[in-house]
């Protein structure tokens, strides 16, 4: 599949409304009861940008880069202005010991960066693709590290040149995009006067 390491642009990215999908199976039985089936282990997130179009240039930009991508064939990055940093309230600056990415074991040397949800008691790891270059910050059994690390911001991969020791936390901090493609083939602009112009765009997360 085809990923171009661009994000959206920003100005007509603000605004976007959007957030996570899952997909369940619902049956339900005799006495009214019913049997769900969780078939997405991780969520699908869809977007509506229209609301971020306020201007002539910015469809005029909108509409190069989406002939860029060739509509639905090329994916890229998108900022979540809801929610698109390691820190609990998805907006703050990022700190290294926002996220546990796992425990050390002596021999592993590569972490998959992630965001942990949870109410009520049940929690839900978020798998991180697209870190923001510049942004992720690593921390080891309590002490943050400054080298002796790497993150790959096109897999979210975290590798160590020293396997993390016995039960030491793995923790982390980072700002994030999202991985998507326009869900249409067809661009729908809108020109409603000389300064002003509106457009149709949805996006669909995709799997990288």
């Amino acid at each position: 599949m085809a990923f171009d390491e661009v994000s959206f642009p920003l100005c007509v990215g603000y605004g976007a409304s959007g957030g996570p999908t899952f997909l369940t199976e619902v049956v339900t039985i005799d006495g009214g009861y019913e049997r769900r089936n969780q078939l997405w282990s991780q969520a699908r997130r869809k977007y509506e940008a229209r609301t971020g179009v306020r201007s002539a240039a910015d469809a005029a930009l909108l509409s190069a880069f989406f002939q860029a991508r060739a509509g639905r064939a090329r994916g890229f990055r998108l900022k979540d202005w809801s929610d698109f940093s390691s820190a609990a309230d998805g907006t703050s600056a990022p700190d290294w010991r926002d996220q546990t990415l796992g425990f050390g074991n002596g021999v592993a040397t590569v972490f998959p960066l992630i965001k942990n949800y949870g109410s009520g008691g049940v929690s839900y790891a978020r798998s991180i693709r697209k870190p923001v270059a510049g942004s992720v910050l690593i921390g080891v059994g309590g002490v943050r590290l400054m080298t002796g690390w790497s993150v790959a911001t096109t897999t979210g991969l975290v590798s160590f040149s020293t396997p993390p020791a016995v039960g030491a936390a793995i923790t982390a901090g980072f700002l994030f995009d999202v991985p998507v493609r326009f869900d249409t083939d067809q661009l729908s602009l809108t020109a409603e006067d000389d300064h002003m112009g509106k457009a149709e765009i949805p996006l669909v997360e995709v799997r990288v």
